[in-house]
Formats: structure tokens, C-alpha cells, sequence
């Protein structure tokens, strides 16, 4: 599909890296970028988003070039989404419909699944609210009149209906994972979660670590669900390690309550490993978005390795740096070639050992606490 992209600089974060990300993502949605149009502007136009003048060169472009779409690096609200699709005369996607489908391509656990369409609803409700209410204004008008209710209230009702069915899946799915989950923490094994930016390369690290073969391609979002498998860590024993869903720059918000329960995996984690992609020049922007989502759904308390991943694209070599507490912070990898590895394989063990520990001495005060006797 002959897509043209669309970024607006408002002057705010890094706009070059922006762009570079929409490309991505439309590529990975299944969209060949064949042009990029930019503007800069101090706010957006309530009517087009753009403004009537790049709305025109837009459309110049579309007319030109044979493209079948528009992708926009925004949210765009219903009203411009319209006015654009009348202008352009093509269909015209913003940056949340665009990772909603690539979502929706991605998913592969039943619960992924539910998670994409649950997204999904919330975002088209409100299209819909404002997207018929041309139609709502012509009550009872010829082809409106129906069994009492306008076709704006049917899809409503319908909708709700679709999203409540949905809410309830999520929360039994939900209730089974809680209970996996404490017949692991029984077994009380050390959980480590992977996460990290989206394509920062958590799951061939997740490969390396785990020999378990999960896809991993050089695309955004190739991993949607959580997959946890045991690896034998020498002395500290079996560890489990879990890969998620990786993050990204704004991240549409009915997205980051979906996949609440993906991320929950997360947050009951002792250790995260925060993979970032060394060769970025976006990388510092990068942590900071991942760190703010760790903080949106409440997992910023826990201990944090940072991975510098693809040492050998950035020209680094392998390492491990402590702070001054002696604590280990940094670990610089290349998770594609393996170097390194072993190196954090030793942090992990340590950051284990150190947690065992402290359980076993919590244990031991448990027991000689005088009601604890008796």
C-alpha cells in the first residue's frame, strides 16, 4: 500500500527520530512510505491538523505520486480525521489506528487477542460518538426512523455490549494469570523481566538467555505476549525470565490499560532488565519513555539493570559498570553476536543470590519472632 507520511514539528523531542519511527511502524503495518511531508507549526489546526495550505501540497503529493493512504505521526481527532479523508480523498490514518493494527497483526495469545479488539472498541467509540452526529440531528428523517432507535444508539449499545464481554474475558484470563503466578512465586523462584523500547532487541536477548527460539525480527512490536521460560543460572538455580511487549514513544493511551495485564508481568518481576538499543541516537529520549510507562502502571520501584544492547553496531565493547554502592547498573552487549552475555548472566546471578539472601534472613527472624513460636 503507497503511503505518504505526515510529521508536524512543534518544536518539542526529537523530531528526526519521530519520523524515522513512523517509517518503521508503517512498514511494519504492511505500508511502503513513498513520500514524507513536513511542516512546522506552533499548535495544530482544529479543522485539518495541518492547515489548509500543506493540506493542499498533501494532496498534491496523493494525486502525483498514486498514493492509496496518508499516515499522520499525531492523534488526530474525529472532526480532522473526516475533513482530511473528504480533502484527500483517500483513507487517513493517525499514529494510534496505525499501532492498533499493528497490534492487531501481532497478537498471538488468546489474551493478546482480546487485549487488540478491547483497544480497538474503545478507540472506534469515539469516532463514533462525533461520526454520526450529522445523522443524529435528523431524527426519525427517511431511512432513520427504525424500532425507535437511531443506527448512532445501535452501534453504541453494541459497542458497550462488544466491550463489556470483553472487560469480563480479561478479568477471568486475568485471575488465571495471578494464579500461575503465585504457584511460581511458591516455588519462589527469582523473576526477571526484559523491557525496553520497542526493537531495542529483547527478544534475541531473550533467545540468547533462554535457547527458547521466540520470534525475533528487526520490526516494531514483534513480541506481543509475555513469554516466561526457566534458565538454570549455576548456584542461585533456576531463574525465570520473562520477555514483554515493547514500548514506545506515546503509546496510545487505551493501549497502555489493554496491556496492563501483559505488563502486569512486570511489575511482580524482582528484577527488570532494561534493554536499550545502544546504537540509537534517540536512546536517552528512549529510557526516559520506558521509565515513564514503568511509572504508569507502577513498577518503577523495582531494581533496574540497564542492557546496552548492539554494542557492535555502536562500536562498543562488552562491560559491566557498578555504581558506587558497588551495585551493578550497566551491562553493554550485543545480544545479536553474544558478546557480552556471560557478563550479564553474572549480574543476574549476583542481583539472585543477593535476594535469596535477604529472603533467608527475613525467614530466620520470622521464625524467632516469640509469636511465631508458639
Amino acid at each position: 500500500m503507497r503511503a505518504a507520511l505526515v510529521g508536524v514539528d512543534f518544536g518539542k523531542g526529537d523530531f528526526a527520530a519521530s519520523l524515522e519511527e513512523l517509517s518503521l511502524l508503517s512498514r511494519t503495518a504492511g505500508a511502503e512510505p513513498i513520500t514524507t511531508v513536513t511542516g512546522r507549526r506552533g499548535s495544530p489546526d482544529a479543522a485539518l491538523f495541518v492547515g489548509s495550505g500543506k493540506a493542499e501540497e498533501i494532496a498534491q503529493a496523493v494525486a502525483d505520486l498514486d498514493l492509496e493512504i496518508v499516515i499522520f505521526d499525531h492523534a488526530l481527532s474525529p472532526a480532522q480525521q473526516r475533513n482530511l479523508e473528504r480533502l484527500l480523498k483517500v483513507r487517513v490514518v493517525d499514529r494510534t489506528s496505525l499501532i492498533l493494527d499493528i497490534f492487531a497483526q501481532r497478537a498471538q495469545s488468546h489474551e493478546g487477542k482480546v487485549q487488540v479488539e478491547l483497544a480497538q472498541l474503545q478507540h472506534l467509540a469515539t469516532r463514533l460518538v462525533r461520526g454520526w452526529t450529522h445523522l443524529e440531528r435528523q431524527k426519525g428523517g427517511i431511512g432513520l426512523r427504525g424500532p425507535g432507535e437511531t443506527q448512532l444508539e445501535t452501534d453504541r449499545r453494541l459497542l458497550g455490549e462488544r466491550v463489556k464481554s470483553l472487560r469480563a474475558k480479561l478479568g477471568k484470563l486475568h485471575k488465571q494469570r495471578v494464579t500461575q503466578r503465585r504457584a511460581r512465586s511458591r516455588n519462589s523462584s527469582f523473576s526477571v523481566s526484559l523491557v525496553g523500547y520497542t526493537n531495542a532487541g529483547k527478544s534475541t536477548l531473550f533467545n540468547n538467555l533462554t535457547k527458547a527460539g521466540v520470534y525475533a525480527a528487526d520490526q516494531l512490536f514483534a513480541t506481543l505476549d509475555t513469554t516466561s521460560r526457566r534458565v538454570y543460572m549455576g548456584e542461585v538455580g533456576n531463574v525465570v525470565v520473562s520477555d514483554t511487549v515493547g514500548f514506545i514513544r506515546d503509546l496510545p493511551h487505551q493501549l497502555v490499560a489493554a496491556f496492563r495485564a501483559t505488563l502486569e508481568e512486570t511489575i511482580h518481576a524482582d528484577l527488570l532488565l532494561h534493554v536499550v538499543d545502544a546504537a540509537s541516537p534517540a536512546r536517552l529520549e528512549q529510557i526516559g519513555q520506558v521509565n515513564e510507562v514503568l511509572k504508569e502502571i507502577g513498577a518503577d520501584h523495582i531494581p533496574q539493570i540497564l542492557v546496552y544492547n548492539k554494542i557492535d553496531l555502536a562500536g562498543l565493547e562488552p562491560a559491566l559498570e557498578r555504581d558506587e554502592y558497588d551495585k551493578i547498573r550497566r551491562v553493554f552487549i550485543s545480544a545479536q553476536t553474544g558478546s557480552g552475555v556471560d557478563l550479564l548472566r553474572q549480574a543476574v546471578a549476583e542481583y539472585a543470590a543477593t535476594a535469596q539472601g535477604e529472603h533467608s534472613i527475613e525467614q530466620e527472624q520470622e521464625h524467632d519472632r516469640p509469636e511465631a513460636r508458639h
